[in-house]
C-alpha cells in the first residue's frame, strides 16, 4: 500500500520502517534482531539517535554498517564494531543482567500479549503447517532487555489471539505472568506495524492501539487483528516520514 501527503509517497512499510526508528532514542544500547529491526535500528542510528549503540548477536558491540547486514553473521558488523566478543559474553555479561535497554524483534505470530511465534504454524509441533527459522537468541531478548519492541506487518494471520507457539514469552497471559515466571524484563513495551502504533494496558497487558498511521482508519487495523481489538480513547496518528527519512531509509536500503 502507498501513502500520498504533502506531495509525498511512500509505502506502509516505509512507514512502519521510520516510525520504529523513531522510538529508539540517542544512547539506548539495542539488541537488533536482522529484518525490520535492522532496519529500523539502523536508520535512527542515521537520523536522530547517533550514538545509538547496535548489538547483533553473533558478538559485535556498536556496530555502524553502512549497509543494511545479511545476517547476524554478515562480517560487516564485525568490521564496524567498536568491540567483538564472544557469544557467551553476550549473554551473561550483557543481556542477561539487564544492561540492554531495548530489544528489538520481529515475529511470524504476535498474540494479544505479546507472545511471539517464530517457531511452528500449526497445532502439532512435529508436523506443522510451516516450519519457521526458530527462536535465536529472541527468547533470552524477550526476557531479559529492559524493554522490548515488536516490529511487524500486521494482518490475521500475524496479528493472532493465541500464537501456535511461544518461542518469546511477552506477558504470557496477563499481567503478573512476567513476574510469576521471573522475568526480569518489562517485556513488550511497543508494538509497530505498517497500519498502527500498540502498546500494553497497564492493568491487562493485551495491546492496544493507541496509533494509526497516515491514511489508515481504525476499522483496517481490527479487520487485520485476530482479536477483539481495543482502541485507546487517546488514539492519535503518526506523523508523516519526513523527506530526510524517506531519503536516508531509500539510500540505506539501497546501499551494497
Amino acid at each position: 500500500m502507498s501513502t500520498t501527503t504533502d506531495a509525498q509517497t511512500y509505502t506502509s512499510d516505509e512507514m512502519m520502517s521510520i516510525a520504529a526508528a523513531r522510538a529508539l532514542g540517542a544512547g539506548q544500547r539495542c539488541f537488533v534482531g536482522i529484518g525490520l529491526p535492522s532496519t529500523a535500528a539502523n536508520l535512527a542510528r542515521r537520523t536522530h539517535a547517533h550514538d545509538l549503540v547496535l548489538i547483533y548477536e553473533s558478538g559485535t558491540l556498536g556496530s555502524k554498517p553502512d549497509r543494511l547486514p545479511a545476517s547476524i553473521g554478515d562480517g560487516i558488523l564485525a568490521e564496524t564494531a567498536d568491540a567483538v566478543i564472544g557469544v557467551p559474553e553476550v549473554f551473561n555479561y550483557w543481556l542477561q543482567p539487564g544492561r540492554i535497554d531495548v530489544g528489538f524483534l520481529g515475529a511470524a505470530q504476535l498474540d494479544k500479549f505479546g507472545n511471539i511465534n517464530t517457531t511452528v504454524i500449526g497445532d502439532d509441533y512435529a508436523n506443522p503447517k510451516v516450519r519457521l527459522p526458530g527462536a535465536g537468541g529472541a527468547p533470552e531478548i524477550a526476557a531479559s532487555c529492559r524493554e522490548v519492541y515488536v516490529v511487524v506487518r500486521q494482518s490475521k494471520r500475524s496479528f493472532v489471539d493465541k500464537v501456535d507457539f511461544v518461542t518469546s514469552v511477552g506477558h504470557g497471559s496477563g499481567k503478573g505472568d512476567r513476574e510469576r515466571l521471573g522475568l526480569p524484563g518489562a517485556g513488550p513495551t511497543l508494538v509497530i506495524t505498517d497500519l498502527g502504533i500498540f502498546r500494553p494496558d497497564p492493568e491487562t497487558c493485551e495491546l492496544v492501539l493507541s496509533q494509526v498511521h497516515p491514511g489508515v482508519e481504525v476499522e483496517q487495523v481490527r479487520e487485520a487483528t485476530g482479536w477483539d481489538l481495543t482502541v485507546s480513547p487517546e488514539l492519535s496518528r503518526t506523523d508523516s516520514p519526513s523527506e530526510t527519512e524517506l531519503a536516508t531509509l531509500r539510500a540505506l536500503k539501497e546501499a551494497k
